[in-house]
């Protein structure tokens, strides 16, 4: 098949060679020329604009958007859209809201276009072992895209979710769940580093010993496998700094909205607000009042 592909970051550049590969003809738009440039050495056709990527597309076209949530994809659906013809599809493969997602659907279907929201998981390594596609929109959209979701996906990898936001809402809560995994696994060997055993604990032969057969093995605990044998026990040339990028809040939100006590994920997004604290003012205050009622010692 062919496709038009918007953005070439971490993820967009990967998933496009992974679609050349499988010998799908793919034009490529990003907004730095250089990486235009790197993606056609390797084999795709490069446009210069957008009106350009649309013109080297047959219809009906497919389009996919690899850009950030919000605004920047709002803004490129904006741009692309009047230079498409009626029919054509246009797939958000970002972490947008789903909120976003069932408006766009519903817009663009209502202006004669096709709209599918690709929930997309895999990250750097995306490439290799393939991504994990949750997709929402009209079936028969879904199915006229099914060779580029195979080629993206690992075997059973790609699920078409439902009705437009279905596979952004999807993608939304196993991000929400994430949270809640990589958060426990940092509680977990924080416990093991600061025990009586920690200074003879190997943390990534721990983590190595745990993927073998034990209960809590997973990709993730792979990742922290690698990490502890990249950066050493101590993890001492990485900060505590944990960014959150929306899909834990707007879980959060789906949760609150639906009635579904969330503690594990909640706490876990709390707990990336206080990673970004260079003091805690809410621990001040707390010892502040220790010592007031107990003058328990305060350290300056």
């Amino acid at each position: 098949m062919e496709i038009g592909f918007i953005g070439l970051g971490r993820m967009g550049a990967n998933m496009v060679r992974r679609l050349l590969r499988d010998n799908h003809r793919v034009v490529a738009w990003n907004r730095t020329a250089s990486k235009i440039d790197e993606i056609v050495s390797e084999g795709a056709e490069g446009a210069y604009s957008i009106s350009e990527l649309v013109e080297k597309l047959q219809t009906p076209r497919i389009v996919w958007v690899m850009v950030p949530a919000g605004k920047a994809t709002d803004d490129m659906i904006d741009e692309v859209v009047p230079l498409l013809s009626k029919g054509d599809i246009i797939i958000d493969g970002g972490n947008s809201n789903y909120h976003d997602s069932v408006r766009h659907g519903q817009e663009l279907s209502a202006k004669g276009f096709q709209f599918m929201d690709a929930g997309t998981s895999g990250g750097v390594w995306g490439l290799k072992v393939g991504y994990c596609l949750m997709v929402g929109g009209e079936k028969a959209t879904f199915e006229h895209v099914e060779p580029l979701l195979k080629t993206l996906a690992p075997p059973d990898g790609y699920l078409h979710c439902g009705s437009y936001g279905a596979g952004h809402f999807t993608k939304m809560v196993h991000n929400g769940i994430e949270y809640g995994m990589m958060q426990a696994y940092g509680e977990g060997f924080e416990i093991l580093k600061s025990s009586e055993f920690g200074s003879g604990l190997d943390l990534h032969k721990v983590s190595h010993l745990w993927n073998q057969g034990s209960v809590v093995r997973s990709w993730l605990l792979e990742l922290a496998e690698d990490a502890f044998q990249k950066h050493g026990n101590e993890l001492s040339d990485i900060r505590g700094y944990v960014n959150d990028s929306g899909e834990g809040r707007w879980t959060i939100q789906a949760a609150i909205d639906e009635d579904v006590p969330a503690p594990v994920i909640t706490a876990a997004l709390y707990e990336r607000f206080h990673s970004r604290q260079k003091e805690s003012f809410t621990a001040q205050v707390l010892a502040a009042l220790r010592n007031e009622f107990g003058g328990h010692e305060v350290k300056n």
